[in-house]
This record gives structure tokens, sequence and C-alpha cells, in this order.
């Protein structure tokens, strides 16, 4: 029996014109079909998760398609039991993905980005000496799965990503750079950066983690741990024929991929915990967050 529900991943850079007018639409259309998500509209596109019945999720790629500005929009499909969001959001922001260069010195993926490789071919990239496989996520993502031999950035936020490429990558102006995210959006704005700043060759995951895992050819392969992904979810398989864990519980070292929020709320950072320690010390970062909220 198929899966009553449906999770829906998707992005289209395109010029709208009005936001505000834009996101209503989104708002109205949605409630309509029942659908519940994040949505992002800016004036530079779209970017959205959402999750619903699949007779609904039918209703809004059909929909989304019948808009000139976003026909032909790719989105990645995933089943599920039920709903992956508690709600529905939809914000206008200044961008979609949060670069933050300013000043004019924004990455549009229309005119520049990196070059787009199939899953295989990206594969076949990273085997290839020299090359440098970076990961264009923030780092709780990234310490819940990679790609091998990944150089994963110790950033929290996108928008430290150009200070970072600055400061540690000056001397790899020269070698092949291939980014990948979770759904290809931060890479097209990742690899224009890259290229802006003087690299090369620079090429991008299309379509990013969740394509590569899904992809009949490769598999998911060399990809280890899961993929972070910012639903009820948290984590989804990626590697279907050698999978690894490579997140440990914070206190007892074990592998584990329970990913959880500290429950002294003014911490609140993201920690892997093994549900026996979870059960015994309880949800907390540190001695001293127990302390604080009480439960040590």
């Amino acid at each position: 029996m198929s899966a009553p529900f449906r999770i829906l991943l998707y992005y289209r850079y395109t010029q709208v014109d009005d936001p505000e007018g834009f996101a209503g639409e989104q708002q109205e259309l949605c409630e309509k079909l029942g659908l519940r998500g994040r949505i992002i509209v800016a004036a530079e596109g779209i970017n959205g998760t959402v999750s619903g019945e699949v007779v609904a999720t039918e209703a809004y790629m059909e929909a989304m398609n019948a808009d000139p500005r976003l026909a032909g929009i790719v989105f990645k499909v995933d089943p599920a039991d039920e709903h992956s969001f508690k709600k529905l959001s939809v914000k206008v922001r200044p961008e979609i993905v949060t670069l933050q260069l300013g000043g004019g010195g924004d990455i549009d993926p229309a005119a520049v980005t990196g070059r787009r490789l199939a899953p295989a071919e990206f594969y076949a990239a990273m085997k290839q000496e020299g090359t440098l496989v970076l990961d264009g996520r923030n780092k709780y993502e990234s310490d819940l799965g990679h790609f091998k031999g990944a150089v994963c950035p110790e950033v929290e936020n996108f928008r430290d990503f150009p200070e970072w490429i600055r400061e540690n990558l000056a001397d790899a102006k020269d070698r092949t750079i291939l980014t990948y995210c979770t759904g290809g959006i931060r890479c097209e704005k990742l690899s224009g950066f890259l290229l802006k700043e003087g690299f090369r060759n620079v090429a991008q995951l299309d379509g990013g983690i969740v394509s590569y895992g899904q992809d009949p050819e490769v598999q998911g392969r060399d990809f280890e741990g899961q993929c972070y992904v910012f639903d009820s979810r948290i984590g989804v398989p990626v590697n279907g024929t050698n999978p690894t864990v490579v997140a440990a519980c914070r206190i007892c070292g074990k592998s584990s991929e329970h990913y959880v929020n500290c429950a002294w709320k003014p911490c609140n950072c993201r920690i892997f915990l093994c549900f026996s320690c979870e059960k015994e010390a309880g949800r907390f970062c540190s001695d001293e967050c127990g302390r604080l909220a009480g439960g040590r």
C-alpha cells in the first residue's frame, strides 16, 4: 500500500516583482489544499518544503507549473505516513537563501553559477585526484552526515561561508571544487561566489544530496551518515550501498543519529544523544545546562 502523504522539496530562482502578493497567493493555495510546511518568497524566487495528502501535493505541483515563472520547476518527492510539519509558514525575506553579500555583490545564479553535475557525474568527479569536495551546509547538518572525505566548514549560518572561504581556501583556486547541499539551492549561489572569487573549476551536485540518494545508479554511494532535513524527520537515509553512521552520542560516545536540542531553552544547541543516555541523564548538552534547568 502506498503512503497517504508526500513531502515536496523545491526551489526556483526567478524574478518576482511582487513578493508580498506572491506570498499571499502561496498562503491561499496551501490553505485550500491543506498543505503544511515552510515557504520563503523573495524578489529572487521561492524556496519551500511542504507536506500533504498525495492528491493535494499533485494539485499543488500542477498549480505551480501553471505559473509561467515556475514552469518546469523540479520537485523532490518523498512518501510519508503523515504531515511532516505542524503548521504552514509563508514568509517574505530579502533572499531565499541568506548569503548577505550586499553592496551589489549578491549572486544571481542565472548569471553565474558552477557547472551542474548529475549524481553519476558527481560521483566520478569525486574520485579524481586533487578534487576538493565542499559541503555547503551548516555544521549541525554535516555533523549528521556528509560525503566521504568532504571538507565540512565549521559554520553555523550560510552567510558565514564567504568569510570562511576567504580565510581557508585562498590557496585552492586552481583545484577542482565540487559543492553540494541538501537540495541544490545553496550551491547555486555558493558555486557562483567561488567563481567570482577567482576559483577556476567549480561544479555543483545538481539536485543536492536528496537527488543523489534517490538516483538509481549511484544510490547514495559514499555518503556517510544521514541527510539533515528541515522537518519532523530531522534525518533521512541517503546511502543504499555502503551506509555508515558518523554521529556519536555526546555522553557515552556510542554511534547515534538521535538528534535533539538541549532541554535548557536559553542554550537549545543541537546534540546527539543515544536513547539510553537521554533517559538516564536528561536531554542536556552539559552538566551545567542540566544544573541550570534543575534537571541534575
